[in-house]
């Protein structure tokens, strides 16, 4: 760690001071030899467990090939394989292409360029509490001002923002929709408006589902005014929420859609999926990077596909996500601080308050439930506009009994901390 704070700057955060060893499944051991069992998986990364057996296969097989070439220069096969199984996936019976970059946030600036050009507009529209990404543009999208935006500012221009529905807290569906009409009246008109940027379950806002008719009535929206709609599910995707993406769920066909994360297994990929003629609006050259689609990454993508095929990880998610809510909310009568669960899928929230009141964010009580779990092996992020809110990102392989022995942690944890 003194190593650590040497070398890096203080920006680079860490939610726990250990150093991984290995990991397998859903357990870590750290450089001291202490087993963790995880329940961050990597930010929602390691959707079919840490280094899977299949998935390390096909990495190690595609090393002895080749590593890089830059697809734009000499291209390879699984790229194109990857890309036809997305475009096979994804929701709607509009024909679909793809493209592959590195990380979330170059998919939601691709995707919004995309936008543009499809279009011929300029303005953007997100949702407050959204998380698109650490790049300029990404954070401009983004609708979390702590830490994300701190000092970093002035941000490009031509995005706006409005109300995510949220029960807990009083914003209806009706409030979201009025407040884009509103924004058509004194912001922008809707004909300068490219595209509609949401999260099915919006991530570091605290793990909240979008309402199951909102996205419909954000489609008719968008229909309306020739708006394109791009469902960011780079959190939500490659079986997360129950589906390989999460917008099957609400009955929505979007334009765009971006992926990551859960995509690559542990490997760096990401992808922007939509409709053919969309996609199609960029000159050549206007997409791709150097590192994109990298093949190491695209074969660990396949393979992790094939995994989530192979042992219905997306039943799965649905049933550790009733498993993880069903023993929440029997925690919930007991802790007065647990305002609320909620989730989709495996995608599972526990959002803190102080007194029953879900008015008083309680960022305390959530961090010490960390650092308490930590204390007795068991890994745990927050999220949350207020950073109250326990979000449970678990491996979609993990046993049963596994998942029983963290949620024990959690319990015991709030019982020691008085939650």
């Amino acid at each position: 760690m003194a190593r650590r704070t040497a070398a890096l700057p203080r920006g680079v955060g860490q939610a726990h001071p250990y150093f991984a060893e290995r990991a397998e499944n859903a357990e870590i051991w750290d450089v001291e030899g202490r087993r963790w069992i995880d329940f961050c998986a990597g930010i929602a990364v390691v959707n079919t467990g840490h280094c899977h057996a299949k998935v390390m296969a096909a990495a190690r097989a595609q090393l002895d090939k080749f590593t890089h070439t830059c697809f734009q220069v000499v291209a390879y096969e699984g790229y194109v394989a990857l890309c036809e199984r997305l475009n096979a996936a994804a929701p709607g019976t509009t024909p679909k292409k793809s493209f592959l970059v590195n990380s979330g946030a170059e998919a939601v600036e691709n995707a919004v360029k995309i936008a543009r050009a499809a279009t011929g507009r300029s303005g953007v529209i997100a949702f407050g509490g959204s998380f698109h990404g650490r790049t300029m543009f990404g954070m401009a999208l983004t609708g979390k001002v702590a830490p994300y935006k701190i000092k970093f500012g002035p941000f490009p221009a031509e995005i706006f923002h409005v109300p995510f529905p949220d029960s807990l807290h009083g914003i209806s569906e009706d409030e979201s929709i009025t407040a884009i009409e509103r924004l058509f009246k004194y912001s922008i008109e809707p004909t300068r408006v490219a595209a509609i940027l949401i999260e099915p379950v919006q991530g570091e806002g605290g793990y909240v589902p979008a309402p199951l008719g909102f996205l419909r009535r954000l489609r008719t929206l968008c229909d309306t005014h020739g708006i394109l709609l791009i469902a960011d599910e780079v959190q939500t995707g490659i079986a997360r929420c129950g589906k390989l993406f999460a917008t099957e769920h609400y009955g929505v066909e979007p334009d765009i859609i971006t992926l990551a994360k859960g995509l690559g297994g542990g490997t760096t990929v990401s992808a922007v999926v939509g409709k053919a003629a969309v996609m199609d609006a960029a000159e050549p050259g206007g997409l791709g990077s150097t590192y994109a689609g990298n093949p190491v990454a695209v074969a660990s993508a396949l393979a992790v596909l094939e995994v989530i095929d192979e042992e219905k990880l997306c039943d799965r998610a649905l049933v550790l996500g009733e498993q993880m809510r069903n023993r929440f909310n029997a925690m919930k009568s007991r802790f007065s601080s647990m305002a609320e669960v909620r989730g989709l899928g495996a995608m599972t929230a526990v959002e803190f308050c102080r007194d029953g009141d879900p008015h008083q964010p309680a960022a305390d009580i959530a961090n010490a439930l960390k650092d308490e779990a930590a204390k007795r092996g068991l890994l745990l992020l927050m999220c949350g506009t207020y950073g109250n809110v326990l979000r449970v990102m678990v491996p979609l392989t993990l046993s049963d009994a596994l998942l029983e022995e963290g949620l024990d942690i959690i319990e015991a944890s709030l019982e020691a901390i008085g939650a």
